[in-house]
């Protein structure tokens, strides 16, 4: 089949070395020859989340670390799916480290913000996160002021918290569609670049919010600037994810595609993937405990530039997730089906975080491009639908080091699994055959007949999560599809031949599990995901119970407590049989 080129078969990089930072050293809480009391107290408090979830030292099989292409049985790495550079992998043969993170933070540059850069990151580390985007939203006045005001401040932060790599990014108006995280690689030109490229390509800046063709045509070219930008190594590289992407029902699926192909395959590659589950998650906690919203505060309806074959259930969050990741069968699944590389993330979005005690500060945002420093309110305030980064949702990265060129390295190769409310602490996934294995995001090249075996360890929640208690996974699901090439149509959603193929009950509080599926003699190109649940909520999946028999139920608008319906998904491994 001719579908294996589809998701980047080869690893271009953009002329630059990475090995110059590939080399820093681990964070303090990770490297288990710094004593316990050398740390500080976030530092420490990392470690023991670590230590609970079995992900130091020996621990969980390949947890924290993942053996990458060991001796001549070794991987086919994720980004070289084409060229079998066994025990050349990433690292070496050092490993992946599982960095957690979110790519989706406001701050006091928002004009609905509040929070100092500062506050954010201190946040994150505190809640496990090892990087983080500091995302304010394009705008006029971003786009003249914020984003070279902010950037002292997230220097500053990088200086502060050694062990949190912070990028600068913004919340882009993708022209025609809704919001995406666009960031860069921390450099010289990080602010002179990400400033051009709002005040040329930014929906709102230039009045190019309508979807219309010549606004999705701007969009391209944005990403195609930014590709340029890397090209001419005026930054080392850029990456654009999709936020929120059913929110409005405004991304329509042509458009999701042309990102996806505007720059390319491999490293050329600026948009590779959109949030699986969205911010906002505590909004949907009832009245008078919450705002009693929805979840995600996806509780709109069609507009006039939404896309008019978006059912209107689309609109809502389904187990937390965006209808378009929780769809077995769906818009994800068209993709993928395709062989296209398009890759699911979790995110905070956070602005006004709940149950907090400060209050946003004064001055004049448009002269000043922010707002003072936030104060104190002496009350709490639960009319706030956000966590802090890290607090409920969290995106871990397969990085071959602690790097900011090793994070968007794993971002870009799909190693990227998700979770809510620490309901799993590591995970483990490989797809075996011939002697070789792939793992989130790769594609395993095997001889036509060959058997193929996916293996999972799960480490489960290893302790009480933010919200006090300990999460037991009840239930993984399989989800297979073929991979059926191109579309003739290029707005099509729907992935026919993509179901749940089969579910493992755990039955285990605590420890590490095993999950073993035999995917049988492949004579065909197939890819192959994972989603768990804490089995609180389930339906019957909207393409029915043949293609999903207990998936994600429809979030109630007003009564949807996010601590009580917890998921993870992974990204795919597809399996290539020539």
């Amino acid at each position: 089949m001719g579908h294996g080129h589809a998701h980047g078969p080869h690893h271009h990089h953009h002329g630059h070395d990475h090995q110059d930072e590939a080399t820093a050293p681990l964070p303090a809480a990770f490297d288990t020859s710094v004593p316990d009391e050398a740390l500080n107290p976030g530092q420490r408090s990392r470690r023991t989340l670590l230590r609970r979830a079995g992900l130091l030292g020996a621990g969980l099989a390949a947890g924290t670390v993942l053996p990458a292409g060991a001796g001549a049985g070794g991987a086919t790495p994720a980004h070289a799916a084409g060229d079998s550079r066994r025990g050349k992998g990433p690292g070496k043969g050092r490993g992946f480290l599982w960095l957690a993170g979110d790519h989706h933070i406001h701050t006091q540059y928002s004009s609905d913000g509040k929070y100092r850069v500062v506050d954010q990151v201190r946040q994150g580390a505190r809640h496990g996160m090892d990087w983080l985007v500091i995302t304010d939203h394009g705008s006029t006045t971003h786009a003249k002021i914020g984003v070279e005001k902010v950037n002292p401040d997230i220097r500053e932060a990088r200086t502060a918290h050694e062990d949190t790599l912070v990028f600068q990014g913004l919340e882009w108006n993708i022209p025609a569609a809704e919001h995406g995280t666009v960031f860069v690689h921390p450099g010289r030109h990080e602010v002179s670049v990400l400033k051009q490229f709002e005040t040329d390509y930014d929906g709102s800046v230039r009045g190019a919010g309508d979807s219309t063709p010549a606004n999705e045509a701007l969009a391209v070219a944005g990403l195609g600037f930014l590709a340029d930008q890397v090209r001419r190594r005026k930054i080392k590289d850029a990456l654009m994810l999709a936020n929120h992407p059913a929110r409005k029902g405004i991304d329509s699926p042509h458009e999701i595609r042309a990102w996806r192909d505007a720059t390319g395959t491999g490293d050329r590659q600026i948009a590779v993937g959109f949030e699986g589950a969205p911010g906002h998650q505590a909004a949907g906690l009832p009245e008078p405990l919450g705002m009693g919203r929805a979840r995600g505060i996806y509780d709109g309806s069609p507009g006039a530039n939404s896309f008019p074959g978006y059912p209107l259930e689309s609109y809502r969050t389904w187990g937390g997730f965006d209808w378009m990741t929780a769809t077995v069968g769906g818009l994800w699944d068209s993709l993928l089906a395709e062989g296209r590389p398009w890759w699911i993330t979790a995110n905070s979005d956070s602005h006004q975080v709940y149950a907090d005690t400060g209050a946003r500060g004064g001055g004049d945002f448009a002269a000043n491009g922010r707002y003072d420093d936030p104060v104190y309110a002496g009350k709490i305030d639960v009319t706030q639908g956000d966590f802090w980064p890290g607090q409920y949702s969290r995106t871990h990265v397969g990085a071959d080091g602690f790097s900011y060129a090793a994070v968007m390295d794993g971002i870009r190769a799909g190693r990227i699994w998700v979770d809510h409310g620490q309901l799993i602490s590591g995970l483990d996934v490989r797809v075996s055959g011939g002697s070789r294995w792939a793992t989130l995001g790769g594609a395993l090249h095997v001889r036509k007949g060959t058997t193929v075996t996916l293996t999972a360890d799960i480490a489960l929640a290893g302790g009480n999560n933010w919200a006090g208690f300990t999460p037991e996974l009840a239930r993984v699901d399989v989800i297979q599809g073929d991979v059926t090439g191109p579309v003739a149509d290029r707005d099509t959603f729907t992935a026919p031949t993509a179901k749940v193929v089969r579910s493992y009950e755990i039955g285990k509080p605590a420890g590490t599990v095993r999950v073993t599926f035999d995917l049988g003699r492949v004579d065909h190109p197939v890819y192959v995901r994972l989603r768990g649940t804490d089995g609180n909520r389930s339906a019957v999946g909207a393409m029915g119970a043949k293609t999903d028999p207990a998936g994600p139920a429809l979030d109630v608008v007003g009564d949807a407590d996010p601590w009580r319906d917890l998921w993870f998904y992974t990204n795919p491994v597809w399996v290539l049989p020539s």
